[in-house]
């Protein structure tokens, strides 16, 4: 975010907004390598290429820098899901999968591990967007079960598929075998 000459944030436009997204995800990157706790702002600033006098004007300190790149990524993750969602040309599925995989499955791995660890241990940091977005991608995949089964018990079967993935993200050591099981358990609980 930028800032008018009086200090007060302006929208960021063009070329800003590109590397306010860049700096955001070199943050998202450097808080998922060493915590949020030993991640400092000179770090950040390095990894993304920008002064730290520069990384400051963009974000006042290290916790609205943390709160912006997670609020991105989820915000990112939430829009891929919906759109997946969305495609009601392919096999119900075929959807709820992709959907899962856009919110859940790039979570999957070493470092994709540290990514939602970083997230779970502050979410005090974080505000509500940890608790509106998961709601909003419940809300999302028991209305897309519930279009195209008519069955008045889609929020159990997404509750569970919600259990389930997150159980298998912490099983498996890959996003393809993350993907290949969630497969298995969304062909089932539709049955």
């Amino acid at each position: 975010m930028s800032r008018s000459d009086a200090g007060h944030p302006t929208t960021p436009t063009g070329a800003d907004a590109d590397r306010r997204t860049m700096v955001l995800e070199s943050a998202m990157a450097t808080f998922a390598r060493f915590g949020y706790r030993k991640t400092s702002m000179e770090e950040v600033a390095r990894a993304a290429h920008i002064s730290r006098p520069g990384l400051y004007f963009l974000f006042s300190s290290k916790e609205s820098l943390f709160r912006a790149a997670v609020t991105q990524a989820l915000h990112r993750d939430i829009t891929a899901a919906e759109q997946a969602l969305a495609d009601g040309d392919r096999p119900l599925p075929e959807r709820l999968v992709e959907a899962f995989d856009h919110w859940a499955g790039r979570y999957v791995g070493p470092l994709a591990r540290d990514v939602a660890t970083v997230i779970e241990d502050n979410p005090g940091i974080l505000g509500e967007v940890v608790e509106v977005l998961p709601r909003r991608f419940e809300e999302l995949i028991t209305d897309a079960i519930t279009v195209a089964t008519g069955r008045e018990e889609a929020v159990r079967i997404v509750q569970t598929m919600i259990s389930a993935s997150t159980g298998l993200k912490h099983q498996v050591g890959s996003r393809e075998s993350y993907l290949e099981r969630l497969a298995v358990a969304v062909g089932l609980l539709l049955r």
